[in-house]
Parts: C-alpha cells; structure tokens; sequence
C-alpha cells in the first residue's frame, strides 16, 4: 500500500500537544475559572462512592453550512456550540449526565447525579492526580478554524463555481445543488485515571448533487469530498473533479436499464464501495456487539472468518483523513487496528469499556457524537488491503455478472450479518466486457460469508473522497472507508428485470 496516496500533502504547521492543550484550556477551562485541580477535586467527590472509571469531556464546537440551488444561496447556518459530559461506570453499569454550562457548579451537580451508580462505602479505587499527557509530538491534521479560511463572499463563489461547472458540461443538467460544510472542534478529556489530553479537529465537506433529463426521464447524479483541514483543500481541479464525477454520473443513468435479479458474480470497484465492508464487517467488530454476544463474529478470534487475502484494517492515524484523530473521545491516540489478516480473524475494535470487560487492550475506538453523548467503540477508517490482481483483470473474468462502481445507503443485521445495499452506478458485464449501465440494482447477502466467496482482490485500493458518515444508536459521526477492486463469486441481485 503506497500511504503517500493516503495523505494530504498541503497540511499547515502540525499542531503539537502542548499547543492543542493550551488552546482547549483557553476555550474550554479558563473562560469558566476552571483548573486542573478543581477537575482533581470533581473525581474525588465522584470517587466518594465506588466507581470502576469516570471521565469528563469538555467540548467547544463551531460549524457551519452553505446551501445553493437554482443559482443562489437557500439557506446558511452558523452554530457555536459547547458543554461538558461527566460520565461514570461500575462494571457493565454506566451513569452520564451533562451540561451546556461549563462551570464548577454544573460540574458537581452532575458528579453528584452520576456517582449513584456505585455503592457507598467499601473500597475506593486509587486515584491518579490529574495529569496532561503527552500523546504525540504532532498532529495528523491543521490546527487552522476552516471557518476563518475564506471570506463568506468566496464560499458563495465557491458554490456558484460548481453550479457554472456543472451546466456548462451539458445541456441536459437542469438543476444543480451544492452545499459547504464547514467544523472546528476543540475536545479535553480528564479520566479518574489521571490523563488530561485534549485535540483540535478541523472538518471540511463539499457536496454536489445534479439532475439530468432527457426525453422526459430524470436521473440524478452525486459527488463531493472532504477531509480534516481547512477551505484551501478545496481547489479548482477537486471542485471540477467531484462536478464531472457528479454529471457523468446522472448522465450515465439516463442510458441505464432494469438491472437484472437472481444469484451472480458481482465485482465491486474500488473506494466508496468499502461502505459495504464498513456496514456488513466493520460493525460486526465492534467490541460492544461481541462482548454481548451479539455479534456474527462474536468469539471467533484466530477462526478463519473470510477468504485468503482478505485483510481488513481499522486505521484512525492518516493524515488529514475524515475519519482520522489524534486521539479518541476517552483520550487515548488512534492506531492501526489489524481486524482481519489474511482471512483470520485477529481481533476487535474496543473502547475503554469493553476492552476491560473483554480483557482486550485498547485500540484507540472509543468515539462520541457530542458532550451530550456517550462513547462507544466506533470505527475510523476503515478499509481492505490490497491485493495482486489488476483491475481489468477482475473485470474480463466476469462471465455474466455485475459491476457495482459506487453505492447509495443500505441496512444491515449486525446479529445475523445480513445486508442490503443499493447500487447508484452499476455496469451489467458479460463475457468480460462491459454491456450496458443499469439501475435498480439491490445488493442482498451476509457479510462474514461474503468475505468468503472473495476469490480476487485488485491492486487498487482507494479510500472514499472524505464524504462518510457512520450511526450507531442515534449517534454519527465522520468515518472512512475504502477498498481494491474485489470480485466476489456470487452474491444476490435484486432487480427490476
């Protein structure tokens, strides 16, 4: 894997942790005539009853979004938003409460409300004084405000651009819709433990969206990107590229034809089509799911759970990468999670919780929507190695199947593993060559068993363009996903043919 492709090269000065800490105290602490001690003193009075662990997390969170259609800005929002989580755990049990008002008060009367959770009396785990921590000596993403890195007259121009762009390639486009996202995310996370560590999280996204019309057919077309920087990411060849991929896309499905139905090959390109893997694999291996139980994958570490080749990595430390930290939302850094190599299963994704219920180390997963949340083991980036084949390989082995080139939503059965995808840009292939567009193709099969009917893994992995959003229990949060290439040997089509 060349990680060079991984990675934004234009990132400012990285941003170290004594820095990230400075900046969160003063955004987060001081403004409140807080201190360290006094979030020393919070977890002695939570720790006046018996608690396994405590944290809090602090949070202080501006973001915006830009909306255009039919040539001018509909809407535009602008949020500051911030608070603190105060949460406390004895055993599987957990208690949480928070505030939208940062002060020692609100702060003790949530400590109060959270510490019930534990009996009184008996013995009181050892606390550590509070203590920062150093994580890393540099940042994986621009400390910069992406608010702040364009005037709101050239977010404006950046939107009419894609909508000149997107009319200009054909006369067919009838309508485009652009929209600007914009985050700046400052985190302090405090533990019982002792750890105080805190981040500074930039987060960029633009989207695209057209409609084409021919002959009284409509079909629509969607792109864009985003990554943990700041506005200067989206330069002109980006916002052409994603314009192009959005149109070629809605003129292509003006072509396409019932999508064929029943058993078949199904080979699935690279990039975005990880969403499948993140959904029908990915969630499977989260630590809670198999704690519980609950899970497909549950206690089948060192099993063979896919086929040979196959290797499925969670990886929270690429540079600038939508779903990339420093750190999670319990303070400890990202890694490089290896869930499946070579078709055995070699372990979980874990938060702090069910790493110590599992007896499993940590991996860094540990992710929250808000303060206003809980964390749960979530995913990062995640994605499949690559393999040896060539793409057009892959391709010209198909006898009579389908070309799935990128996906739309899909649901899935963590349980019993079963999916159900649907395809926004398929080809209908035979005798390796590619037919014909289609459109209404269903994707329906089981995650761990399609793993196993994988039989060639591309050379060409991809991440998707920084577009990815995960939920969980009525929380999401910015993911990535990716993939090579892969023909699997037979999945079920659901179609309209």
């Amino acid at each position: 894997m060349n990680t060079a492709d991984l990675s934004l090269h234009h990132l400012a000065k990285p941003l170290g942790h004594d820095d990230a800490f400075a900046l969160a105290n003063s955004f987060l602490l001081k403004p409140n005539g807080l201190s360290s001690s006094d979030l020393d003193h919070l977890f002695g009075v939570m720790h006046a009853h018996r608690l396994d662990d405590a944290d809090l997390y602090f949070q202080h969170t501006r973001s915006e979004q830009w909306s255009l259609e039919e040539g001018i800005v509909k809407s535009g929002s602008f949020n500051i938003d911030q608070g603190v989580g105060v949460r406390a755990i004895s055993g599987d049990k957990t208690a949480f409460a928070y505030s939208d008002v940062i002060s020692n008060e609100a702060l003790l009367k949530a400590a109060h409300a959270t510490r019930v959770i534990g009996a009184k009396g008996g013995k009181v785990k050892v606390r550590t004084p509070i203590q920062t921590q150093n994580l890393s000596s540099t940042s994986l993403y621009s400390p910069l405000n992406p608010l702040e890195s364009l005037r709101p007259q050239e977010k404006i121009m950046l939107l009419e651009q894609i909508e000149r762009r997107a009319k200009a390639r054909d006369p067919r486009i009838i309508q485009v819709m652009a929209s600007l996202a914009g985050e700046f995310d400052v985190v302090l996370v405090a533990r019982a433990n002792g750890l105080m560590a805190a981040d500074v999280r930039p987060l960029v996204r633009v989207s695209v969206h057209v409609i084409a019309e021919q002959n009284g057919r409509r079909e629509s077309g969607s792109a864009g990107g985003g990554a943990r920087t700041d506005y200067a990411f989206f330069n002109s060849e980006r916002i052409n590229q994603w314009v192009d991929e959005a149109v070629d896309n809605a003129l292509l499905n003006l072509n396409s034809r019932p999508a064929p139905a029943g058993p078949m090959t199904v080979v699935m390109g690279p990039g975005w089509p990880g969403v499948l893997l993140h959904e029908a694999i990915g969630h499977g291996l989260e630590g809670d799911f198999n704690r519980k139980g609950s899970s497909a994958f549950s206690g089948r570490i060192g099993e063979r759970v896919a086929a040979k080749g196959v290797t499925v990595v969670d990886d929270g430390t690429l540079s600038g990468r939508r779903g990339s930290l420093n750190m999670d939302d319990e303070g400890t850094p990202t890694q490089c999670t290896t869930l499946i190599e070579n078709g055995v299963l070699k372990g979980y994704i874990q938060d702090s919780l069910n790493a110590r219920l599992m007896k499993m180390p940590l991996t860094g997963n540990g992710r929250r929507e808000s303060f206003a949340s809980i964390p749960l083991p979530r995913m990062t980036n995640t994605y499949m190695l690559s393999g040896q084949y060539d793409p057009g390989e892959i391709v010209a082995s198909i006898d009579r199947g389908l070309y799935a080139v990128n996906f739309g939503g899909g649901q899935v059965d963590i349980t019993s593993g079963k999916f159900v995808f649907s395809a926004s840009v398929a080809y209908w292939v035979e005798n390796g060559k590619i037919q014909y567009p289609v459109k209404g193709a269903t994707i329906i099969g089981n995650g761990p068993e399609s793993l196993k009917q994988v039989s060639m893994i591309g050379n060409d992995l991809r991440l998707d363009s920084g577009v990815g959003v995960c939920g969980k229990e009525g929380q999401s949060v910015p993911v990535g996903v990716g993939q090579p290439t892969l023909r699997i040997e037979q999945m079920t089509v659901g179609g309209t043919a």
